[in-house]
Order: structure tokens, then sequence, then C-alpha cells
């Protein structure tokens, strides 16, 4: 009852719905006026007749998965409800998402309708207000680096709805490390709460840890009992190159580590094996990726100026803190380096004229200097700028140190400029023409009122960083970890180079600077595939020396061709690296297009950032997202920012837009989703027949060898249940020195449904049509979810088809594609049984008529008849294992087959001849037409529906 309790009287759904209570005595408008809190939580008095609590929806999955291929994240968000209260109720869908990444797509599923998601050009009218929206939700309403997407719906009375949001994002090594976080707000325990992450790395993965949840809002893992290690219920399975990591909790481990449901984000950790110091680089179809991170070099000295805000705003716990985080960074310099500080306010004061050596001496005045602040007046950002950069310039100049040393600014702010110069572009460039690209910025913002568009374009336009701040316990952390991303400057003056026209369109190719740590990435297009070598040239400055590494690369043997072969999704021919190089030349687009003033530049930038972003399906500043509903009418969505795959409510196999295969091969290999129980008993492959004896603990599989253009019933109970599978064969050569004359595979498979209304499917590699009254066309790589009637069908993009049956029965059709098929093969299906308690025990079929029963191994003398009583075995004979179900008996031997598109091996007794295991003969199974019907076996056929 508790538990019950707990569910109805849940937080926000989806991470931010409202609740509501009904009031007969009580006008809507009011209602709607009135403060949620003050409708919830209010005492009333006892003679008050207390409102009814409205039936909040319920939330019935949500589950999360990620698939990061070299560094590069596709992820995968799907919320499902359900309306329970008998009048329609609206929901808002809330996904908070790493600030960097670009969404793909977003789907909602409302009942049987399903509105698409569609990125297009955004109007260049509109672009500054969006700009506006999205810095808004990056600032006010996201999470710590985090961006905030919104939808809102409103879900019919007992019908059920689906979110779908997918995001890429290419991970940044930041202290050593790779952090990928997703963020987990249901905000109300969840039946279904999973998040799967995958990570496949060619140079090995060094190093995995998942850490506690953490919500910024609070230190630990939002209220569990633990304080260090994994989320309870997590699954770490991890290789050499491979890592699953799987967090799965149940409703009480939920409600043990928050009460009314998960709050937090779930954050994995990892880094990469590194041999060479020139880097990893990568090749594949014609795109390559160059992650650049040597190591154990001496660190470069570097020239600082702290810049800190003492204006009024920073009193109390600001002030302090960053007094603190400055005490401990001071400490932290090295003898070599140079420092000063600057604290400014309406005035700009500097603690020394010049910059000074780091010695236990200086070290302790300069703390001095900054305990002494104290917070008074405006703010003025541009002469507190302009002071740091003119310390920097002179001292470089004075001691002709350019080539061997870093000059940095760490400038902390929490307000908007006040005092002197408050034009921020005037700012941006009087900062600019000072640096003079010498000097790198790095911005920190504290708190909410911090103008941090303009300390963002302060360090993307002088070679820094920026990071916000937020008012927490734990700021003055935050400052430090900020600080030591650049405590430690190794190379100087950075150039990549490839061979003369070897390369086209690469991204950045020259670094002002490399911090231990971190890494440095470039992609690009391979110009010339058939020169066999790609030569890569690294030139840099360090403490020492001037550095000169050189490499040759071939453009087509690179092993990642083989692992990744095939993981295009629905994007064509696209792979991870071209995906990867799509982001980083619309990033650099974008962030060129937001520095350059107005004029025909920053318009040509906008246009080819745009262009580029709507081919590779990003959402953006100038791009702008469109849900299409099924009568092909389109309608605007409210910003959000952030990637593309769908998945579908209740047992649909919903999966990221690219597959994780880690065996390689041809075949655009999608991994199933152990979220919807397959059992084994399926027709797949060439084809192979399993059949999944429960009862017994047997796994039974048998080939059957048909002909071309030949219609096999896998499934035959018209009569009961009124459900019909058959399935068409398409032919294909043998491969070389087989032992077969020819292939076959199931290019077609059709589910006819009879009860209570009659409806079919036809479901092929690349479209599924659903004719019950309405004919309905869904192309395979779109993901999708429709149905009505009591037949629900679920897309997913490229992967798999979900048929589901008055909810007790359920087939899922595995879509097989070759990228690049050999002569033997074909795009084709594989076809599992899910779910068959629906289907009757006069159930028939190649498959069916196994359903629901037992089997039973025996061990024969070899050669016995079926009809024969076993004797004794005689001397020297040796016996065989025997199958007995049904009354046949058929010799057996144990052998392992691969099932789920080789995704998982099984152990099975494989019967060898098939025809004793079988009722009837091959003849008795063949279907005149793919929409024929059988009465019951043996007696003659209907002619279809």
């Amino acid at each position: 009852m508790l538990l019950l309790l707990a569910l109805c009287l849940g937080l926000p759904l989806c991470a931010g719905g409202q609740e509501r209570l009904a009031s007969g005595s009580e006008l809507p408008e009011a209602r709607s006026r009135r403060d949620p809190l003050e409708r919830v939580g209010h005492r009333v008095p006892r003679h008050l007749r207390l409102p009814r609590l409205k039936t909040k929806p319920l939330m019935t999955d949500f589950s999360v998965k990620s698939t990061i291929i070299s560094r590069y994240a596709f992820t995968t968000v799907s919320c499902q409800m359900l309306n329970r209260a008998s009048e329609d109720q609206e929901i808002e869908f809330q996904m908070q998402i790493p600030a960097a990444a670009f969404i793909t797509n977003f789907t909602m599923l409302i009942g049987d309708k399903v509105y698409q998601g569609e990125i297009s050009e955004k109007e260049k009218k509109n672009g500054d207000r969006v700009k506006e929206e999205r810095n808004k939700a990056k600032e006010d309403k996201g999470e710590k680096g985090t961006e905030t997407f919104r939808a809102s719906l409103v879900i019919p009375s007992k019908d059920k709805a689906a979110f779908i949001l997918s995001y890429e994002e290419l991970l940044q090594r930041r202290l050593g490390k790779y952090e990928h976080s997703i963020s987990v707000r249901p905000q109300q325990l969840v039946g279904r709460l999973t998040v799967e992450v995958n990570i496949l790395e060619q140079p090995g993965i060094a190093s995995l840890e998942v850490l506690p949840l953490r919500n910024s809002r609070q230190k630990g893992s939002g209220g569990g009992d633990e304080d260090s290690g994994p989320p309870p219920s997590t699954v770490i399975n991890q290789n050499k190159t491979f890592a699953k990591v799987v967090f799965k909790p149940s409703v009480v481990q939920q409600a043990k580590i928050a009460q009314n449901g998960v709050l937090g984000d779930f954050i994995i950790r990892y880094d990469v094996t590194r041999e060479q110091n020139i880097g990893d680089i990568q090749v594949l179809n014609g795109y390559f990726v160059h992650y650049f991170a040597p190591k154990d070099l001496p660190p470069l000295p570097k020239n600082v100026v702290f810049v800190l805000d003492s204006s009024a705003s920073m009193v109390g716990t600001k002030l302090r803190q960053t007094k603190e985080a400055l005490f401990t960074i001071l400490h932290d310099l090295r003898p070599q380096d140079r420092f000063n500080i600057i604290g400014f306010s309406n005035q700009v004061k500097v603690w020394k004229d010049h910059l000074v050596s780091v010695t236990p001496r200086s070290v302790r005045d300069g703390k001095v200097y900054i305990h002494h602040m104290s917070p008074t007046g405006g703010t003025d950002i541009n002469g507190a700028l302009q002071r740091g950069i003119g310390l920097l310039s002179d001292y470089v100049a004075r001691n002709d140190i350019e080539d061997r040393s870093v000059s940095l600014i760490v400038f902390l702010t929490d307000g908007k400029p006040t005092v002197g110069e408050t034009n921020s572009l005037r700012i941006l460039n009087n900062t600019k023409e000072a640096t003079q690209g010498h000097i790198c910025i790095f911005t920190i913002g504290i708190g909410g009122d911090v103008d941090f568009k303009l300390l963002e374009k302060l360090s993307l336009e002088n070679c820094g960083l920026s990071r916000r701040v937020h008012e927490e316990a734990d700021a003055g952390s935050q400052l430090i970890g900020f600080y030591d991303e650049i405590r430690t400057p190794l190379l100087s003056d950075i150039r990549v180079r490839y061979a003369p026209g070897s390369v086209e369109h690469a991204t950045r190719t020259l670094f002002p600077n490399y911090f231990n740590g971190s890494e440095i990435v470039v992609a690009g297009k391979v110009a010339d595939r058939t020169a066999g070598q790609l030569h890569v040239e690294v030139t840099a400055s360090n403490s020492k020396k001037f550095v000169v590494l050189k490499t040759d690369v071939p453009v087509e043997s690179q092993r990642t061709g083989s692992v990744f072969a095939g993981s295009a999704g629905p994007w064509g021919d696209a792979n991870h690296l071209e995906r990867l190089w799509g982001y980083l030349t619309v990033r650099e687009l974008l962030s060129s297009w937001l520095r350059r003033g107005d004029g025909q530049e920053k318009e040509r930038l906008r246009q080819k950032a745009q262009s580029l972003a709507v081919s590779y399906h990003f959402l953006t500043p100038v791009t702008s997202i469109r849900l299409r509903d099924p009568a092909g009418q389109t309608r605007g969505l409210e910003d959000g920012s952030g990637p593309a795959a769908a998945t579908g409510p209740d047992d649909a196999v919903m999966q990221s837009l690219r597959g994780a295969s880690v065996q390689p091969g041809p075949a655009l290999k999608k991994p199933y989703n152990p979220r919807i129980k397959i059992s084994k008993t399926s027709a797949d492959g060439d084809p192979h027949f399993v059949v999944d004896f429960p009862l017994s603990n047997l796994t039974v599989c048998f080939n059957i060898d048909g002909q071309p253009g030949d219609i096999l019933r896998l499934v035959s109970d018209h009569l009961h249940s009124g459900v019909t599978v058959n399935g068409e064969l398409i032919g294909a050569p043998a491969p070389p020195n087989g032992h077969k004359k020819q292939r076959t595979y199931f290019r077609t498979i059709t589910i006819l449904v009879n009860k209570p209304e009659r409806s079919y499917l036809e479901i092929t590699p690349h479209r599924v049509i659903l004719d019950g009254g309405d004919r309905l066309v869904l192309p395979c790589n779109q993901s999708a979810v429709v149905g009505s009637r009591g037949l629900e069908v679920s897309v997913s993009s490229n992967a798999s088809v979900t048929v589901t049956i008055q909810g007790t029965v359920a087939f899922v059709i595995l879509i097989h594609l070759y990228k690049k098929p050999a002569p033997f093969q074909r795009d084709h299906l594989g076809f599992y049984i899910s779910n068959s308690r629906g289907l009757s025990s006069s159930c028939h079929g190649l498959l069916g008529q196994f359903l629901n029963q037992e089997a039973k191994l025996t061990e024969e003398p070899t050669g016995l008849g079926k009809n024969l009583d076993p004797p004794f075995p005689g001397a020297g004979e040796r016996p065989e294992t025997v199958l007995k179900v049904k009354g046949h008996r058929a010799p057996v031997v144990w052998k392992q087959r691969k099932i789920y598109n080789g995704e998982e091996q099984i152990d099975c007794w494989f019967a060898r001849n098939a025809a004793k295991l079988i009722d009837g003969e091959y003849s008795n199974y063949l279907a005149s037409h793919p929409f024929d019907t059988e009465m019951a076996f043996g007696l003659g056929r209907s002619k279809g529906l």
C-alpha cells in the first residue's frame, strides 16, 4: 500500500510535470493560476471538503542507451507514460543534455499516432530569438555544463505516450579522463529504469570507473546509502577494447536511492591506451580522425595573471570560496612560473606592477593581498582585462621568452559590465586587439547573474576555455578543478600537417597550447583514397626544444574498418568518423559565425553551418526541429538543444541509432536490446530454426533447406487465436567450397490477425505495410510506433520490428542489412517469438507446433528405428542421443549456434534430420501465397483473410 501511495503521489513526470488538484467548486481558470505547491501542500480546515487528488500519469519505462565509438557518443532517451485518469492530462518531458551535444531527433508517440521530428533550416529572422532561448536554457535551467530540452503534450484518458530524444557528442578529455554523464531524473519510482552504456575503443581501454550518482545540488549520490563506488545494481563487463555498463535498479533499489525516484547523473569515466606520441590516427571509408595527447613531457613555464571580481555582488560565500580556492592555486604554482593578481570593481587594483617569481615569500604575500580584498562598487570588466593583458605583454617583451612559456589570464566574475566600457562587442574587440593572439583568456562565471555569453566569447576568441560555477557548497572545488585543467602546459604553438593534397576539409590544425590531461582532435576527409598512406607531421615547442613528430598511416588497412564497418544506422552510408567530422566542423563554423561581426563573411559562415547541420540532422542555433504528424502536417517545436534515435513504449525493442557490434563482419549489425525477453525460438539466417523447451530445460535446433520463392508457414493458429505467420524465401549462391548448392533467406514475413478484427502486416528489410482498414507504410530506416485495435507495431530504425497482438502475443523480426554484400549474402529478416501466451495449444507451423510442448533426451543404440522399443546396446555399439517430442524420435548431437544476428551463442541439440522432428512433410508447410491461412494442419487451407 505504501509503494502504491508513493507511485500515486510521486514528483514531476519525466523529470518535469506537475501535480494538479481537481475540485468541483473551483473554476479551471482559477486552478491554473494557483501555485502548485499551494494546491498540494496547504492545510485545510476540517469542515472543508478535501479536493480529490487527480491521478497523475504513470511512468512505465525510463531508459537510456549510449553507444560510444572512438570517444564519439550516440545517446537515446526513451520515456513512456500511461494516463490512468478519466480525463485528458498534460505532461512535460524534460531532459538535461550536455551543453556540447547536438540533438539529432525528437519523436513523440501518442496512442497510435507518431509525431516524427525533422531538422530543417531556421529562418534568419528568428536566429537571435532562438539563440537567446538556448542561452537561457543553459544558464538558468540546466545543471552545470548542461542544457535542458523540454516538450509537453496532452495524453488522452486511458491512453499512453512516449518521448524519444537522441543526441550526439564528442567526449572531451579533462584531467586525463573522458567523462560521459547521463541525466537520470524521472523523479518518480519507475517500473522499468535502465541505463546502458557500451564503449568501443580500438586502441584499448586503459581505465574505467563508474561514479556514484551525482546530484549537483548536493554532494554524494543523491541520497543513496553508499558514499563511493557505482550505484546499486550496476553491472560492468569489460575486456581490452569493449566495455558494457548497465544500471538497472529495481523499484525497491530506486526507493533506497531517493524516496521519490532517482535524481542525479550517471557518470562513467575512462581513458584509452596510448602508445605513440604522435597520437591515435583512425581512417575509415574516406574519413580520418587524429587524437593527439602526448604525455611524459616537461611542463612549460607559465605566466599567469589572476583577475578577480571584488564588486559588491561578490559579498558573502562567493568571495570567501574564491579566496580559499586561490590560496590553494597559489600553492600549486611551480618555481619557474611567474604570476600577478588583480582585483577589480569600480577601480582596477594591481598587487604588483610586474609579474613576480614563485617563491614561498611571494606566495605568502599574494595570499595576504587576496585575504584583504573586500567587496564594493561596480564591475569594470574591460579595464581589468586591459590591465592584465598589459602586464603579460610587458613581461614577455622585456624577457623575450614567448617561445618557451605560456601566457594566460584566469578571469573570474559574477556579474555584467557596469562601469567603464559596458558594450559587450567593444569589450570583445578591445580584448582581441590587445592580446594579438598571444595571450589565452580562461573565464569563470559564478552564479546566475553573470553574463556568461560574454565570458564564452572572450575565451573563444582568445584561445581559452570558459566554465560556469554554480553557487553551491563545493564552488571552491569547482574553481580548483578548472584550474587543474590548465595548470600544466606541455606544448605551445602546435601545428598538425598532412602531406600536400592528401586531405581536404580538415578541421582546425593550429593550436596555441596543449595542457596535460587534455586532448587535441583533428578530423577530415582523405582526398586520395588510392594513395595507400597518409603522412602526418606534428610540430610544437616545449620547455627544452622544438618538437617534430612524423608517421605514415595506412589509409584502407586500418583495423577500425573491420571493427566498425556498417555502423551507419539511418544516416545512409555515414560512419562514426564521418559523424565525428561533421560534428567538429559544425562546431567550428558556429564558433567562427559567433565571433564575426556583421557582414558577408558572417552570413557565409551561417549558411555553411546551416547546410551541414541539416545534412547531418544536428539541432543548432541555425536549425530548428519540427514535428510531423501522421497526416503529414508539421508544427514547430520550441527550442531545445542537443541528437537522434528513437524507441517506443511497452516491450518494443528500442535501440540507439548506431549499433555497437564488436564482431567484425560486413553486415550492418544491430545488437538486440535485452529489455525485451526474446525467446530462443526463432527462424533466422539461412534459415536456421531454434526451438526452446523451457519446461524441459532443452534447446533444439534444425535446418530446413527450402527453395527460393517458397512460402513457409511458421505459426498457424488461425482458428483459435486468429494469428498466422508466413515467411517467403529468397535465394542466393552458396559460398565457395561450401556443402550447400545455394542459400535461402527470409525476404518477407507476413503476419495475419483475424481477431478481434481483420488486419495483416507485410514486413521486408526496408518497409512495413500495415493494413487494418487504413493502409499504412512505415520505412524501416525510421523509428516509429503505431497501433490500433489491439495490434501494436514498433519499428526500431534499421534494427528490428516488434509486433504485439492483444498484449499476449509478441513477435520480433530482426532486420539484417549488408553494406557491401558478398555474392552469397542478401538483406533478410530473422523471426523470433517473444511472447506466445495468447497462442492456443492447437497452434501449429514449423515453429508453432513446438510451443508449450515438453521434450526428453534418451540414449538408444545406433540405427534404432523410431517405432521399436530400445533393446540394450550390444557389445561395441555406441549409443546415440535421441530427442523425444510429440511422439517423434530424432537423433541429435550437441552443437553451438549463434542467434540474435550473432550477438549471442547458444548450446543446442541439433537434429541432423529435421524430417524426423516435425509433423508431416516439408510440403505440408508450404503456403500458396503470403496471405494464405491454414484451418488446421493437414486439413487444407483457406485462401486468405
